[in-house]
């Protein structure tokens, strides 16, 4: 059974059943996805380009793509959103989340993420278009280049099939010249298999609870 709980700034994460880990940082929910997946992945391409591609592998949620509209509407930038996810959570969990409220923004953008039909692109502002896939990341062949990747699955501990050089140069063979991939883990097989896959590694002070974290660039350092 999927948990709800409050984290440290008082934004709520999900424990999973299935798996037995968070969703997100027990230190602080909404801290954690602003920090790896806004600032270390959306920010380096968002003030360049007026519309961006981004994918993000794991759903989950919703916090992700709520906080990548938010930071669209903000910088007038077209956001492109697709989500892979293989097992979705229960709407009575989803309908809980307090994201809205800690952010002091509209509740409908969420509620439309967690609502919106699969597989079809859905326009929910003029500036967001949102699209999410239900099946697994080794089963999904990208379908157009993407700016930004926000791999958000769950940790190599529990999911070792999800963090493979195979499955990062897919992703790697669909980035953008410019683009670039964000995640919280920061284990070695994880940053031996970017590097594998092509990506420029390196690595990132962490959010509050983790000293570190991984940042992928698709383009080599001359």
């Amino acid at each position: 059974m999927n948990t709800l709980i409050q984290t440290n700034d008082q934004s709520h994460t999900v424990i999973s059943g299935r798996f037995q880990e968070p969703y997100h940082s027990k230190f602080g929910a909404i801290q954690e996805s602003l920090h790896v997946f806004i600032h270390a992945g959306l920010e380096e391409v968002i003030f360049d380009f007026p519309v961006v591609h981004v994918v993000e592998i794991g759903l989950g949620t919703g916090l992700n793509p709520l906080l990548a509209q938010i930071s669209g509407t903000k910088t007038k930038t077209k956001i492109i959103y697709t989500a892979i996810e293989a097992y979705p959570l229960e709407k009575e969990l989803t309908d809980q989340l307090n994201y809205a409220e800690q952010l002091n923004v509209a509740n409908d953008i969420l509620q439309q993420i967690h609502a919106c039909q699969w597989g079809d692109f859905h326009d929910f502002t003029d500036l967001f278009t949102f699209r999410k896939i239900q099946t697994k990341i080794e089963d999904w062949t990208p379908d157009q280049p993407m700016d930004v990747i926000f791999y958000d699955a769950f940790s190599p501990d529990v999911q070792p099939e999800l963090w493979t050089a195979t499955i990062f140069k897919k992703l790697f063979d669909h980035l953008q010249p410019h683009g670039v991939l964000t995640t919280y883990s920061v284990k070695g097989t994880v940053k031996r298999a970017l590097k594998a896959a092509g990506f420029r590694v390196e690595k990132l002070p962490g959010p509050p609870g983790k000293r570190e974290m991984t940042r992928g660039w698709a383009k080599q350092q001359k």
